[in-house]
């Protein structure tokens, strides 16, 4: 197996396996999902239709778009973890806004328009780093996967 073809499969088990954690986060442990991990899935999604047919096809220049889909899953990653730690303004849909200033029937509007999950708490972490900053990180070593992928072989097409 070539060191190309390797690659490619690795980037996608990597992304297929962030995925399935997702979900057992979600079902298994009863996290549910705010906007922004939602979108943090999307590339990952992206990333294995991609790998899927790298490996197929043999197109291994198609590593370029796996790798941007994974510097974008990184961004939001790094992005959400921001807003869960202050650093960052999240979106006005899933985080808490101030209430000074507020009427009470102002305030009880934003309580009713708001999300169920929150985008600026954190719901669980390791080692001090939430869900959306591991995230942050396998997606960075992924797209350095991606980048090995395309670098392996010298311009070839992937081949088993």
């Amino acid at each position: 197996m070539s060191r190309s073809r390797l690659a490619l499969l690795l980037a996608l088990a990597g992304s297929a396996g962030v995925l399935l954690g997702a979900l057992v986060f979600q079902y298994g442990m009863g996290l549910a999902p705010c906007k922004l991990c939602i979108w943090q899935r999307w590339p990952h999604g992206i990333a294995v239709a991609i790998a899927v047919i790298a490996l197929l096809a043999g197109w291994r220049w198609l590593a370029l778009a796996g790798a941007a889909a994974m510097l974008v899953s990184a961004g939001l990653g790094f992005y959400h973890a921001g807003v869960e730690q202050g650093w960052f303004q999240g979106p006005d849909s899933c985080t808490s806004a101030p209430i000074e200033g507020m009427t009470t029937e102002q305030l009880m509007a934003q309580i009713m328009a708001a999300p169920l999950v929150r985008c600026d708490e954190i719901p669980w972490d390791l080692f001090g780093i939430s869900i959306a900053g591991w995230n942050a990180v396998v997606s960075l070593i992924l797209a350095g996967i991606w980048v090995a992928a395309l670098w392996s072989g010298g311009g070839r097409r992937a081949s088993g």
